[in-house]
């Protein structure tokens, strides 16, 4: 599906906008149902990812096919290993039998777990035969995605004594694995989190509980990007978040200040307000706790005339796509004078306006986040996405809100 975005015909936005909860927390604790089934869920996301998880928990032998999901693949990799007598083949996408697992395998293997792999060594798909896992203590490097720490704390408080992490180097995306803590803290699992030592106690039934899932940040960043490129006076509110959020992607509420939106928190809503025009020229943020607000930021400065300098990026290259190369080449197309490493990218300003180019076409590369990071352009010159369906892994109803807002959505 090729869609054509044109901006609307005045940039002074007014509306509201209720968000489906975030992924991230839905797979956490969807997972954590499955452990203990008296745990209750509201606000699940709808997203594609949290679907193919769902389904993939009720399965307990044959092949268990989770498609661009990387979360699920990691945090399934732990729950099958560590659930003695399931038997499953854990395969995806194309592009997931190219998304490294080795780390976490290995991991699981040192605790006893028997997983092999189906095709290649290091990546999916794998065979896997769940066991009892007694062993407690395992070693992990620490700059590795925090998927694969969350996907053994995910199942620790299940193994018979519990899990004893040790994180060697210096460790990032904390919030995510802080995420993950504070969920079992809600279930009263006991957990600690003191230099580079994570230790959960094991559990074997926790009180019924109902969770409820926050709204996701990283679908968030979208409006906050639309608000940033909109004229002064613009206004959107979003549901439903928490001023005390778990997700690390809340960091957009300080870092779009740089951009003159403000945010307010109301009771579950965000109002997000543009109060002032840009006022600095370069952008320096480090997003190694939020990659995943990476692309959203980029082209906001890009949007915006403004440089920047993002660092923290090096989990970037092993999401859907290699996400640092696919911006180099998509805001090149927008004649934009962009350069990236493994794990940086700068961006410097162009002499040529956005504004004077019209109707180019955007790849997505099977990745949801390169589609909506670039669709808030639209406010400022028209362009086409392609293979705009993408976004249904994440937010499904991203152009309906798209047009709420007021942006010209064609096919």
């Amino acid at each position: 599906m090729k869609l054509h975005l044109n901006s609307p015909v005045k940039n002074l936005i007014k509306t509201s906008i209720k968000i489906t909860g975030s992924k991230s927390e839905s797979n956490r604790i969807l997972l954590l149902q499955a452990l203990y089934p008296n745990v209750s869920i509201e606000n699940t996301s709808n997203s594609d990812d949290a679907q193919v998880m769902q389904k993939g928990l009720k399965i307990s032998h044959g092949e268990v096919d989770i498609h661009h999901a990387g979360t699920a693949m990691r945090f399934l990799t732990a729950y099958f290993a560590t659930q003695e007598g399931k038997e499953v083949i854990l395969t995806g996408s194309q592009r997931m039998t190219e998304r490294p697992i080795g780390v976490l395998v290995d991991a699981l293997k040192s605790l006893g777990a028997e997983i092999s792999y189906v095709k290649n060594e290091g990546f999916p798909p794998l065979k896997i035969i769940g066991k009892k896992i007694t062993q407690q203590k395992v070693s992990l490097p620490a700059d590795i995605s925090s998927q694969y720490i969350s996907a053994l704390l995910l199942n620790a408080s299940s193994l018979e004594n519990g899990l004893e992490i040790e994180l060697v180097g210096k460790v990032t995306s904390v919030p995510y694995i802080k995420m993950t803590l504070a969920l079992l803290s809600q279930l009263n699992i006991e957990n600690s989190f003191e230099g580079n030592t994570i230790k959960v106690l094991p559990k074997k039934e926790v009180a019924a509980k109902t969770l409820v899932v926050e709204s996701d940040w990283s679908s968030a960043s979208y409006f906050y990007s639309i608000c940033a490129l909109a004229e002064i006076g613009s206004e959107i509110i979003l549901s439903a978040y928490k001023e005390n959020s778990l997700q690390g992607d809340s960091v957009l509420a300080t870092i779009y200040k740089s951009f003159g939106v403000e945010t307010t928190f109301e009771g579950h809503t965000i109002l997000l307000k543009k109060v002032a025009n840009h006022q600095n020229e370069l952008l320096e943020v480090d997003l190694a706790n939020a990659p995943d607000i990476a692309q959203t930021i980029a082209v906001t400065c890009f949007g915006l005339g403004m440089e920047c300098y993002l660092t923290g990026l090096h989990t970037l290259k092993i999401k859907e796509t290699d996400r640092l190369e696919a911006l180099k080449i998509e805001l090149s197309k927008l004649g934009s004078n962009i350069s990236v490493t493994d794990k940086t990218l700068t961006l410097n300003v162009t002499s040529t306006p956005l504004s004077h180019r019209k109707d180019i076409a955007i790849d997505t590369y099977n990745d949801h986040r390169m589609a909506m990071a670039f669709a808030p352009l639209a406010l400022i010159t028209s362009i086409f996405i392609n293979d705009a369906e993408v976004v249904s892994k994440s937010y499904p109803d991203f152009w309906n809100d798209m047009k709420s807002v007021g942006i010209n959505v064609k096919m």
